[in-house]
């Protein structure tokens, strides 16, 4: 199924030719904008699969859209694309909901593969940025949470909510775990409904809010 993308973006330019090059590799460009009022607008009317996003749109920054956009369409995801790789932007556009940031002096081909495995429900980070997201929220993490109503994940089930925490797709924990990827898919499904979240971007972000996503002892 063709992929629908909306890219936000202020320079004119910039955004168009990041448009046209999607739209040339078989992506569906549903709609641009220049600014974050008019991106939750118009994505609230457009709907698309992935919102390419900015985040220096003026007095309503890319992480505000990013919120508003998350919040009110849930089964739209937004891939940040920035010409900033601080720690605080790319933690501040997670926080907003966002489901992986690219840096803008990625390559075309980065960007294509970042679109499709967002759209597929995959967290994509620019390599680099993944750990500094991973070890602050590992932090966040380690804070004492007394909770007796935590949902009780199987040995299994951990593990591969941990490899979903580092982007791993599915044919990857598959490979990794050598087992097939249909039991990935179930174990993924099992843990959906336990913890009551939606798809893989969610579970990734509940992984490295709860340090799940660290490494077992055994494998360090």
């Amino acid at each position: 199924m063709t992929v629908s993308v909306m890219v936000v973006d202020d320079h004119p330019m910039w955004r168009e030719g990041v448009a046209r090059d999607l739209q040339e590799r078989g992506f569906e460009i549903v709609a641009t904008a220049g600014d974050a009022a008019s991106a939750v607008r118009i994505a609230k009317a457009v709907r698309p699969n992935v919102v390419l996003m900015d985040l220096n749109l003026g007095e309503l920054s890319g992480v505000d859209a990013t919120l508003m956009i998350t919040s009110e369409l849930p089964d739209t995801r937004v891939l940040v694309l920035s010409a900033s790789g601080e720690h605080d932007d790319v933690l501040q556009a997670v926080k907003a909901g966002a489901s992986g940031y690219l840096v803008k002096s990625a390559s075309s081909e980065e960007l294509v593969e970042a679109v499709t495995r967002t759209a597929a429900g995959d967290a994509v980070f620019t390599a680099g940025l993944a750990g500094l997201v991973l070890g602050e929220y590992r932090r966040m993490a380690a804070a004492p949470d007394d909770s007796e109503d935590k949902p009780q994940l199987t040995d299994r089930e951990t593990e591969v909510l941990r490899l979903v925490a580092k982007g791993l797709t599915a044919r990857q924990i598959a490979n990794r775990l050598v087992i097939s990827h249909r039991t990935v898919e179930n174990h993924v499904q099992s843990t959906l409904r336990k913890l009551q979240l939606h798809n893989r971007v969610e579970l990734a972000r509940y992984a490295i809010e709860h340090g799940l996503d660290a490494e077992p002892e055994a494998e360090k």
